[in-house]
């Protein structure tokens, strides 16, 4: 169970987020306030204005407006540990949320050209296909995120308390959707694209 705190200045923006943090499963909202009290969790999901100082905070997911000043490479370096659309859907928060929790950084497919431009440029000429980017379930990142730890599908079966046989249907559809030959190729597949960060 992931313990999540919820902060934004709106309660009506907390209420949804509490919503789209539950869709998920495995999520306890342990705080919901416009600031962040002294509340031991292991997620803060936070809608912010401005560059927060995160010292001491819990690994943060910041949702932020676009059209606001700081670029994704400050966020990160303020502390956030994911970075999403203010308009982020319920699927992308649980999955940042899954990802967060394993220890991954979270950058949205939209901001990849902020922090690998090279990246970006590549699925602009079309050497790598966009729809791909977020094609991955939560679940399949949280197990690419284990395969590039370098993890045998039985150490991942036991960590995530799900069969061997269900760990192998996910690397295969990892492996499919990421058009990977093998598990070395889609962990580089995966962080050429921000799946996963290393």
């Amino acid at each position: 169970m992931i313990r999540v705190a919820i902060v934004a200045s709106s309660a009506i923006v907390r209420a949804g987020l509490e919503s789209m943090a539950l869709s998920g499963g495995g999520v306890e909202i342990v705080t919901s306030a416009a600031t962040l009290a002294d509340v031991h969790a292991d997620v803060a999901l936070v809608q912010s204005e401005e560059v927060p100082d995160l010292t001491g905070w819990p690994p943060t997911i910041l949702l932020v407006d676009p059209a606001g000043t700081a670029s994704i490479l400050e966020l990160l370096r303020s502390g956030a540990r994911a970075v999403l659309p203010a308009q982020a859907n319920a699927n992308e928060i649980s999955g940042a949320l899954l990802a967060i929790a394993a220890g991954l950084i979270v950058i949205h497919p939209h901001d990849l050209e902020d922090v690998f431009p090279a990246t970006q440029r590549a699925v602009d000429s079309g050497v790598l296909d966009s729809a791909r980017l977020d094609s991955l379930s939560p679940r399949e990142v949280e197990v690419l995120g284990m395969i590039a730890e370098g993890l045998s599908n039985k150490t991942i079966a036991w960590q995530m308390q799900i069969s061997e046989h269900t760990v192998k249907f996910h690397v295969g559809s990892i492996m499919t959707k990421l058009n990977a030959g093998s598990r070395t190729e889609a962990v580089t597949r995966g962080l050429r694209q921000g799946l996963i960060y290393l």
